[in-house]
């Protein structure tokens, strides 16, 4: 994507791919899944990323979240942004099937990339623009959410976890 880019997230005059319907993209701690339960793993040096990934299906839906993403799918197609590594799908897969949340592509950073999720969300959105359109990113972490608005995204950036 190049930066002429659209508030819609999609270069000017690029055009959805016949019958597909924009995309809405979600990320999933702190946005759909109430993860405060597990910041605990995080405060120890080192960080026990383990730890934190293994209580993830224990988290709690997160209201205002879910609420967006039912609106979403009446004009989008419903995908997943994470940070989450490779190696959680399953228990990712099953939280969504659990708690009634669309069915839709995941998309999870490869087990050993250790990359800041600013930049390996942002690559994934560009990637998706190239051949959809981008309607929106719903992401709780300002770092994410300020370099997809610099990108030319719309962001709804995701407060409701903090309250």
């Amino acid at each position: 994507m190049t930066q002429a880019t659209t508030q819609t997230g999609r270069e000017p005059g690029r055009e959805t791919g016949r019958g597909s319907r924009p995309l809405a993209v979600f990320d999933l701690d702190g946005t759909l899944a109430g993860n405060g339960h597990r910041q605990h793993f995080l405060e120890r040096r080192p960080r026990d990323w383990a730890g934190f990934f293994a209580a993830a299906p224990d988290d709690t839906p997160l209201a205002e979240g879910l609420r967006i993403v039912a609106e979403a799918t009446v004009e989008c197609e419903v995908v997943y942004l994470t940070g989450r590594p490779e190696r959680c799908r399953a228990d990712t897969v099953a939280w969504l099937e659990r708690h009634g949340l669309p069915t839709g592509r995941i998309w999870m950073r490869r087990n050993d990339d250790r990359r800041p999720a600013r930049t390996t969300k942002l690559d994934t959105l560009r990637r998706l623009a190239r051949s959809r359109e981008i309607r929106m990113l719903v992401d709780d972490d300002e770092l994410v959410c300020d370099a997809a608005e610099r990108a030319g995204f719309r962001v709804v950036r995701a407060r409701w976890a903090e309250a």
